[in-house]
């Protein structure tokens, strides 16, 4: 794919499916819903973090009911892009991509759950990395 053609179907992959990938889904689903489909997966089961339901709220994005799911889950592998913000989750995006013609991406990103301090301090970091993800999201995806 080259880098002009937007993909009609991304998925988002971290660890566990609560911090990064459902807010770079549901930032997705804001911002280009209408014309790309987004889902989000981890490498192993997880929760979707309060941090980040909180910090998704602020933008008026609500993941609060948002169900964590892995690899193993998807009912659909047919995505035009993988992005991977983890490296465990780019080594699965991989090994599940091998046999398929779709475009990997790495995109690093900080884990906020490895944050200590106040819970101020705290919500700093998801919102960091929610807005980080954010730029990143429109960078990649706005018609060029």
């Amino acid at each position: 794919m080259d880098a002009l053609r937007r993909p009609t179907s991304v998925l988002f992959a971290c660890n566990f499916n609560s911090v990064r990938s459902p807010m770079a889904e549901g930032l997705g689903k804001q911002l280009f819903g209408e014309t790309i489909y987004f889902d989000s997966v981890g490498v192993r089961q997880g929760s979707v973090d309060g941090f980040a339901i909180a910090a998704m709220a602020e933008v008026d994005i609500d993941i609060s009911h948002y169900d964590a799911k892995t690899f193993d889950d998807l009912e659909d592998t047919s995505f035009d892009l993988v992005v991977s913000l983890t490296p465990e989750a780019q080594h699965k995006a991989v090994e599940l991509t091998r046999t398929m013609a779709v475009e990997l991406e790495y995109w690093p990103s900080l884990d906020p759950t490895g944050i200590d301090g106040s819970r101020e301090v705290m919500l700093d970091a998801f919102r960091k990395v929610r807005d980080d993800l954010q730029r990143r999201i429109e960078e990649r995806f706005s018609e060029r």
